[in-house]
């Protein structure tokens, strides 16, 4: 093809190319264009003005892909380190509420428990309490965790906790009643199975094994319902906003807690996939998983968000916002 021609073909596109658009699949596309353009230009026209065109045209797509690429690895690392935490020191007395609403069904749970032998089976059924009434009577109480594959059961795990995730938050559209029903029904499963062991003699055993998946676990599922309160409130108490402004300002919130619990859910998936099965590890092991995980909890959704609180720091728009600044 004759120069003039490959220019007079390409030449509306390119000028189109020089206009500046921040989508990222519009720049990528841009750029793989540009490459094969180049890469024909250098092949039949290697010394030519045209081609040198192209190669700058090429350079500059390749600078705001690479731009876009690292405010968007920018915009991760503030949306961690910065935003989630503000974001939930906002709303530190909603936290207090739901973790405190599921520790009393927890209690509520281990008393009935002690004071009615049928309320056990009546929450966990009876095919589960049946199955682990033989594996301790075979000297394996903990055996559930050991069928099936490793990489089965974290991917079968990881979504059903997400999934619980997801509706204890989107129940929250239910004036927060429905997420805190969740909340009800899973502090009276824990209370219940965790009766269940101590009084078979093995409630420290099953507090080792059980909460190396747990910890993260069951306070991923808590946080869950303070996200499904967040949405519950924002409906329920609008303040100045219309009712309908503050349940989108709401959702908003409540989603970035709900984004945010993904990488908890997915580790303690991990460890009840691959790590719970090993019962018999040592106790110093197990112990220290615990203490980590919970420290993990307490320090990013607890400490960390009030020492942000405290320093003035603020996050607009992804944007950081220090105190001299303002």
């Amino acid at each position: 093809m004759r120069e003039g021609k490959f220019i007079d073909k390409n030449i509306n596109r390119w000028q189109e190319y020089m206009d500046e658009t921040n989508d990222p699949d519009i720049q990528a596309e841009r750029f793989v264009n540009l490459v094969d353009d180049l890469s024909f230009a250098k092949t039949y026209y290697p010394q030519s003005k045209t081609t040198q065109f192209i190669n700058g045209l090429a350079a500059k797509q390749f600078q705001k892909l690479y731009q876009n690429q690292k405010r968007r690895y920018d915009r991760l690392f503030t949306f961690w380190k910065y935003e989630l935490p503000l974001l939930f020191s906002k709303y530190q007395k909603v936290y207090l509420f739901t973790f405190s609403f599921f520790l009393v069904c927890v209690i509520v749970a281990v008393f009935s428990s002690m004071h009615d032998q049928t309320f056990i089976r009546s929450i966990l059924g009876d095919s589960y309490v049946d199955m682990t009434e033989e594996n301790i009577n075979k000297g394996d109480p903990f055996g559930v965790y050991k069928d099936g594959n490793e990489f089965g059961m974290f991917i079968n795990i990881a979504a059903n906790n997400i999934r619980v995730s997801l509706m204890t938050f989107i129940f929250g559209l239910f004036a927060g009643i429905g997420s805190l029903y969740l909340l009800f029904s899973n502090g009276l499963m824990l209370g219940t199975f965790q009766y269940m062991f101590f009084a078979k003699g093995l409630g420290w055993k099953s507090v080792l094994v059980i909460w190396i998946h747990g910890t993260l676990e069951i306070s991923a599922i808590v946080i869950a319902g303070t996200a499904g309160m967040i949405l519950g409130n924002s409906f329920l108490f609008p303040g100045t906003f219309s009712r309908i402004e503050s349940l989108k300002n709401g959702a908003k919130d409540a989603v970035k807690v709900v984004i945010g619990l993904i990488p908890f859910f997915l580790l303690a998936a991990f460890f009840e996939g691959f790590v719970t099965r090993h019962t018999e590890m040592p106790v110093w092991l197990s112990s220290i998983i615990l203490v980590l995980s919970a420290s993990i909890i307490i320090w990013y959704f607890t400490i960390y968000p009030l020492l942000l609180k405290r320093s003035g720091l603020k996050v607009i728009k992804g944007k950081i916002i220090f105190p001299t600044d303002a």
